[in-house]
């Protein structure tokens, strides 16, 4: 019975990954759009959907809690690749990110190093503020609006807005670093 409904579970998988194949592609071109980590649109979806298909269950999940999970599964690939970047010591050059509402901050020119210490203030805010972490990696990491975030999230629109104005607010604090 488990192999049939893990079966059951992969082809709705699959079948989800092929309806929202576009959308996420899309959305990765947004959050990509400019950075300085050389990982493409494509091979960003395909890596977070590397990450995805490894827990069929996703496929249950309704298209906002998706949306919400895909969004996590793009900042582990982006976090990944400014690893191995940074290992390499191929990084350079200052970030630009701005903190705008209408061009998501990872379309900037986000470095190895800067996005590595924005995961690393999201690790260290994670405990206190979780909701602040998820909706950052909704608009920053995923391309989400502040409507997607709302209702992949299940909070208001708000909600949303207030969180987003405190977390860049938080993050411009604490990597000021990166402002010199």
């Amino acid at each position: 019975m488990g192999d049939l409904q893990d079966d059951s579970e992969r082809r709705a998988l699959d079948e989800l990954y092929s309806l929202a194949y576009e959308d996420l592609r899309h959305r990765a071109a947004r959050v990509r759009r400019g950075s300085s980590l050389s990982i493409s649109p494509t091979t960003l979806v395909h890596a977070a959907w590397e990450k995805l298909a490894k827990t069929p269950a996703v496929a249950r999940t309704d298209r906002d809690h998706f949306l919400g999970i895909a969004a996590h599964a793009m900042r582990q690939v982006l976090i990944d690749t400014a690893r191995r970047r940074r290992a390499s010591k191929r990084g350079g050059g200052a970030p630009l990110v701005t903190w705008d509402d209408d061009a998501i901050a990872a379309t900037a020119s986000a470095t190895a190093d800067y996005l590595l210490a924005i995961e690393r203030e999201l690790e260290n805010l994670a405990p206190t503020q979780p909701r602040w972490v998820k909706v950052f990696e909704c608009r920053f990491f995923g391309g989400l609006d502040v409507a997607e975030t709302a209702a992949a999230l299940q909070v208001s629109r708000e909600t949303v807005q207030r969180d987003w104005k405190k977390v860049r607010t938080w993050l411009e604090n604490a990597l000021r670093e990166f402002r010199s």
